[in-house]
């Protein structure tokens, strides 16, 4: 997707993807060409979203006839080489990705006035085999017209091809421009929309093309010992045999019922539990736990999936009320014990296989915390007897942790959107986990011919899927793998009994253009690296886990592949300019300033809290009457310190400010709204003693009055407690936890912030300031955050609630003040004409200690002018008083 500050002025005269499957790994080029029609320099975007597992391998970038390619180092020999560019100046661009069920590579690029680029990125990835067919997903997103669009897929399979199929993923739209052309082990897939058929409507400027591009085949299986290839020094072995009949499963599914699943994530839950627990079979045994800080059972122990169980499973599910934190080690250990208990009795049918399924939406807050520690519970519980299958719901899932946990156990993780849908996204999972073929597999492979054998990570149980296994192999001695390859199932002894004739392969590989030629050997490094990744997630000592982290890098640099242990290099030919494309260790922390990051994984922590709490997520505002760089900061209403409003006018994109003075004690309104009955107010305190003959004031108490509900909500220094008549409970802020009460939702992150949520019409954050208690002067104190967006009414009033209508405010005569970097204005707004001061205050959502700077323009005399009336008409006298307008 492309991203520019002027979008009419830039034009995409291509956008083109390449991508050639052979023998299922998928070899995809994506390709952007444009130019700048402005007359000044434009910020352009180029933004390609990767299948989650897929590798990159080649990044390239021609700027006006200068090319950048990239090298594959090592992370710190790689960001030395950075930073030396960069100190010379001459580095450039940022790159960084966050995950989903894709990961963005983003590339952000200045471009001149007059000048032409060309970016291009290169990935593979294996091609999985789900419900019986493969399905290869190729994101396609221009972000806007293109001269040139051309979607262009080729498939080789040497085993032959029984079907290919295109299914309209991008909208009825563009029905009938897709073409496909099928030969016996080729196939060939076009989609080339015209500019008027790429149109979202006749006269629209904007595209239709905006989504995944699938394709969909399955190949022919004439044995059942599965297809071998061999070619250029290694081999494959695919094996998924079909026409076998399901074993019967034991299953446990474990539902996250903490506050944070409370609303939409819960209700589709539910939905999508009951919609799966009717597709469980009568020979099938299961149970239900549900957890949050508690566990509960269901049943305490595996029943058959009768009508009646399922039914009465279906009641409990419907009974679910989210609420409290989330305790996902005792959760886990409960279903992993009732599963040991039910084998140590006997109580399962040999041919059985048994597994876990967790649904949660997040990081542990209850009980143990360490992710670390309940994998390696979780593991010395599980005993490599079952399987734990993870769905991570939400876009605040912390889904790394999921997918190591599920790996760990012989199972796999898949992060579910909470979208509309949600539940068919569950019972397509379910369906692919939950219906196993096969037990347990063993492949023998003569030790003469063969070496540096890797089986895929799914390797134990798969429905619709299958298991592929790779390794080098000695071509002087091939007699013996034709001799002996077998597998051996639960179900059937399964033995190949041929194989491919490896000079008709060679002939039919090396005729074909399009064909790679280093299939095998690509395919086996990426089965390779990440078992070997698998295998340091799971590594019980710090030695061993060195020893892996040596075999992936090395692995990484010879087969050009980014990881978590290697970096890109992108520079040109003179290697004066420099970019770094580069996974930071910790993917939730995002890359280092100024350089550029693709970070796997970049969920937000704070489940709950809408997006507009965390400063990088807010839209970024222009301040129009100095040129100073844009922070993301500005556009949220807040009152922090000492205590110091900053008022946010999105009209104007302006910030004003103003302090107010009083004395500790008193309580000011800060949102007095009859027309919604919300009530907003601030208890002030003062500082330990004056400094400069001035004595601080801070809000060290803040009441919240949500009268139509009937509930109270009392923050202060110390807890956090919600009042519905004579209900009372309480967190206090050595805690993270959730308290919904009627809809309204508190989230509360130890030691740093609460949320209140309000439906989707409104939402508050109260932020903790701590400071040393033996300090001298300075007590602890709250800051509160208020997004202009919140649906107030038109009777809102309050010191901050007053501007839930923005006023109209003229700002001019511009001049230097006293001090030279503080612009003097005059301000006329409300028919009142004063002087104002351009300065600096902060804001303290992100950076509790230093804060971040946000500029704006500062009323003296405690708002007067800006706010109606005189500050003292704001006091009221109880923490839940509505106020009288002045």
């Amino acid at each position: 997707q492309l991203q520019v500050q002027d979008d009419d002025k830039i034009g995409l005269y291509s956008y083109k993807v390449q991508s050639t499957v052979t023998s299922r790994l998928a070899n995809t080029m994506i390709q952007a060409k444009m130019v700048n029609n402005a007359k000044r320099s434009q910020q352009i975007v180029f933004d390609v979203q990767v299948p989650k597992g897929a590798f990159i391998d080649n990044f390239t970038m021609e700027v006006n006839g200068m090319t950048f390619t990239s090298h594959i180092r090592e992370k710190s020999e790689a960001r030395r080489m950075y930073s030396q560019a960069k100190a010379r100046g001459k580095a450039a661009g940022i790159v960084r990705s966050n995950t989903l069920d894709m990961e963005n590579f983003q590339t952000e690029v200045n471009v001149p006035p007059g000048t032409r680029i060309q970016f291009q990125l290169h990935y593979h990835e294996m091609i999985r085999r789900k419900l019986s067919s493969y399905e290869h997903v190729i994101s396609v997103k221009p972000g806007r017209l293109a001269k040139h669009l051309e979607v262009d897929v080729r498939i080789i399979e040497p085993q032959g091809l029984r079907y290919v199929h295109v299914p309209n993923s991008l909208g009825d739209h563009f029905n009938g421009i897709t073409t496909i052309s099928k030969g016996e082990k080729k196939a060939h897939v076009s989609f080339k929309p015209t500019m008027a058929q790429q149109r979202k409507c006749p006269e629209c400027s904007s595209t239709a093309v905006d989504g995944n591009f699938v394709v969909q085949y399955d190949v022919n299986r004439e044995t059942t010992g599965g297809e071998l290839e061999i070619f250029n020094g290694y081999f494959i072995h695919f094996f998924a045999p079909e026409n076998l009949d399901p074993l019967p499963k034991n299953i446990l599914f474990v539902i996250d019922v903490s506050g944070s699943m409370w609303g939409l994530k819960m209700k589709q839950t539910i939905e999508a539990m009951k919609a799966i627990l009717s597709e469980l079979r009568a020979a099938d045994q299961f149970s239900l736990i549900d957890f949050n800080h508690n566990v509960r059972c269901w049943r305490d122990n595996l029943v058959s999936a009768t009508p009646a169980q399922v039914e009465d499973a279906k009641k409990y599910i419907q009974r679910i009320h989210p609420n409290g934190g989330t305790n996902i080690n005792e959760a886990l250990l409960r279903a992993t014990f009732i599963l040991n208990e039910a084998q140590n009795l006997g109580m399962l049918d040999p041919n059985s296989v048994s597994m876990i399924v967790l649904v949660s939406d997040g990081d542990p807050t209850v009980g143990e915390l360490k992710l670390t520690t309940i994998q390696k519970n979780v593991k010395q519980s599980i005993k490599d007897e079952f399987s734990l299958f993870c769905l991570g719901i939400g876009f605040d899932v912390d889904y790394d942790f999921l997918q190591r946990i599920a790996t760990d156990n012989r199972g796999m993780a898949q992060r579910i959107f909470g979208n509309q849908e949600t539940s068919a996204q569950m019972k397509k999972f379910y369906n692919q986990v939950s219906t196993p073929l096969l037990k347990r597999i063993q492949f023998n492979y003569p030790q003469e011919s063969v070496s540096d054998v890797t089986q895929s990570s799914f390797h134990n149980y798969f429905g619709g899927s299958e298991i592929v296994v790779a390794g080098k192999v000695d071509t002087e001695n091939l007699q013996h793998l034709e001799s002996v390859v077998t597998a051996t199932a639960a179900n059937a002894e399964l033995v190949m009994e041929t194989l491919r004739d490896v000079e008709e392969l060679d002939g039919f590989m090396r005729k074909d253009r399009y064909a790679d030629p280093e299939f095998t050997r690509k395919l086996w490094a990426y089965l390779t690296i990440n078992q070997m990744m698998a295998e340091r997630n799971a590594a019980p000592t710090a030695a061993l886990k060195r020893n892996i982290t040596k075999s992936i890098l090395q692995m990484s640099l010879d087969h050009h592949i980014v990881t978590p242990f290697t970096a890109m290099l992108i520079e040109n030919a003179d290697k004066d300019e420099i970019m770094l494309a580069d996974q930071p260790k910790d993917p939730r922390k995002g890359c280092c300033p100024g350089t550029l990051g693709l970070t796997p994984n970049a969920p937000n922590n704070n489940k709950a809290i809408p997006a507009w709490a965390n400063v990088t997520a807010v839209p970024v505002s222009f301040m129009p009457e100095q040129r100073s760089p844009p922070v993301s900061s500005l556009s949220i209403n807040r009152v922090d310190n000492d205590p110091h409003f900053i008022i946010h006018l999105p009209k104007s994109q302006r910030n004003i400010c103003f302090n107010i003075d009083s004395e500790p004690g008193k309580i000011l309104n800060l949102v007095s709204d009859p027309g919604t009955g919300v009530v907003v107010n601030g208890q002030l305190v003062g500082a330990k003693k004056a400094k400069n003959k001035k004595l601080s004031t801070y809000f060290g108490k803040i009441g919240f009055y949500f009268k139509t509900k009937g509930l109270k909500v009392e923050i202060t220094t110390e807890t956090i407690t919600l009042k519905d008549g004579s209900y009372t409970t309480t967190l206090s802020w050595s805690d993270t936890g959730h308290i919904i009460r009627k809809q309204l939702l508190i989230s509360v992150k130890k030691e740093s912030n609460v949320t209140i949520t309000v439906g989707e019409e409104m939402s508050f954050m109260v932020v903790l300031h701590r400071v040393w208690k033996k300090h001298p002067v300075n007590v602890d104190f709250l800051g509160i955050y208020i997004p202009p967006e919140n649906q107030f009414s038109s009777s809102a009033h309050g010191l901050i609630g007053q501007f839930a209508s923005e006023p109209e405010v003229y700002i001019h005569h511009q001049s230097p003040g006293q001090e030279p970097e503080k612009t003097q204005a005059i301000m006329e707004v409300k028919g009142n004409k004063f002087t104002v001061t351009r300065g600096v205050q902060k804001d303290y959502r992100t950076d509790r200690v230093l804060g971040t700077d946000v500029l704006c323009w500062f009323v003296h005399n405690s708002g007067k002018g800006f706010i109606d009336g005189h500050y003292r008409d704001y006091l009221v006298p109880h923490l839940y008083s509505f106020m009288k307008k002045p």
